[in-house]
């Protein structure tokens, strides 16, 4: 069966944002500190949850590949085992909750259907953890696995409840069976232009001018195309997730920092600050190796500060290596590469955006955000492209040679 879906067709557009939903959450869930790198809380399989209800069988798979592959290419583990037991735990639950809810319909409910799907995916991600890891010592870690998965199945199916009642984006998408109905809102006095956000408005002219800024701005729009921006950071990737010093983690965070300041991307440096010090801080919560020092009941640990650190400024750095490498009219070949791009430029588009939700406009907040992002990827993808010049390839060397420099030194 091809995994194909037209990327100019109306259910194409929506996979592409479900996707990009998938890959936000999963850099959501990177910061959540776990004892161990393959632990999935498994917040990404929420848009995956609402899907069940709405794509067929094909378009489905298709949204499961957008997930593993986007979740693979920004978080760098293509090539390590942690890649093999994202695929394995997302594919089985997926399929398991889909076929539960195609069958039993509305007999079993989004908390079923997805604790259903968080234990699964444990399980299989325990039996890999006995192949390659831990062998019979996994029975050691196998009761608070499967807890935690029970546990956070019941949350994410709570929240899928109440958000399917209230959204009135979902309402519309499961109405038209996947069908794209941004024009319906795109009239809607509510998401008009005139009552459209002061930051997104600023955002669609930012991209309108981004031809006609000067100095390195300049360079990067106008002397190096998207594609091969791309596949730089493709070749970057891996010198950043798989350098296994944190002191150099931080050098290339640096680095990727003054390569968007000079691209013209904008910074938010407070909330870029802030957001590290709260990974570190609550990386410390689970306390290993020697301890360094106490504070109150808290043990600081060399082991948890590392792990802290690690996390903490490899996010950062995929951030800023996204606002450079990932432009809004990425191109990659095919039509599943095509929806690809387009869930990656959403995602990048998502992690720019300044989120305020509060306690009374949680669901309404994000329905709304939804809504917005749908509107937004279409008046963005439509900028034109330039083909690299020889001096802009020579910039990218350069780039990659830095970007592996760390290693070196280790």
């Amino acid at each position: 069966m091809m995994l194909t879906v037209s990327h100019g067709s109306s259910s194409a557009k929506n996979l592409a944002l479900l996707g990009a939903l998938c890959l936000f959450l999963s850099a959501v869930e990177y910061m959540i500190p776990k004892p161990l790198p393959f632990l999935r809380i498994g917040l990404a399989n929420l848009p995956l949850m609402l899907a069940c209800n709405i794509f067929p069988l094909r378009a489905f798979l298709v949204l499961i590949c957008i997930k593993i592959s986007g979740q693979a290419l920004i978080t760098g583990t293509l090539f390590s085992y942690i890649f093999l037991f994202s695929m394995t735990g997302t594919f089985l639950s997926a399929l398991l909750m889909f076929c539960l809810r195609r069958v039993f319909k509305n007999r079993i409910s989004f908390i079923g259907i997805g604790t259903a799907g968080a234990v699964v995916s444990n399980m299989s991600q325990l039996s890999l953890a006995y192949i390659f890891i831990f062998g019979g010592n996994v029975r050691f870690i196998a009761p608070v696995f499967l807890a935690s998965g029970f546990i956070t199945g019941i949350i994410l199916g709570v929240f899928c409840e109440i958000f399917v009642r209230k959204s009135q984006w979902y309402y519309n998408l499961k109405l038209y069976n996947g069908e794209n109905i941004e024009e319906k809102f795109i009239k809607d006095e509510k998401f008009s232009e005139d009552n459209y956000t002061a930051d997104n408005l600023k955002e669609r002219k930012d991209a309108a001018l981004k031809i006609t800024q000067k100095g390195t701005a300049n360079f990067y729009y106008n002397s190096i195309s998207t594609n091969a921006l791309f596949i730089a950071g493709f070749f970057i990737i891996p010198a950043l997730v798989f350098n296994p010093s944190a002191e150099y983690r931080v050098i290339q965070f640096l680095f990727f920092m003054l390569l968007a300041f000079l691209c013209g991307k904008r910074i938010n440096l407070l909330v870029t600050f802030f957001v590290t010090l709260f990974i570190i801080v609550f990386n410390l919560i689970i306390p290993y190796g020697q301890v360094l020092f106490t504070a109150g009941v808290l043990k600081i640990t060399k082991g948890a500060l590392e792990a802290g650190i690690h996390r903490a400024f490899t996010l950062q750095a995929l951030i800023m290596l996204s606002k450079v490498t990932i432009r809004e009219n990425l191109k990659l070949p095919g039509s599943f590469g095509q929806l690809l791009s387009r869930s990656l430029l959403i995602f990048s588009s998502l992690m720019n955006k300044k989120i305020r939700l509060t306690k009374g406009n949680f669901i309404s907040g994000i329905d709304n955000l939804i809504i917005n992002l749908n509107y937004e990827k279409t008046e963005l993808s439509q900028s034109p492209d330039v083909r690299t010049r020889p001096l802009g390839y020579i910039v990218l060397i350069i780039i990659i040679f830095l970007s592996w420099l760390p290693w070196l030194f280790i």
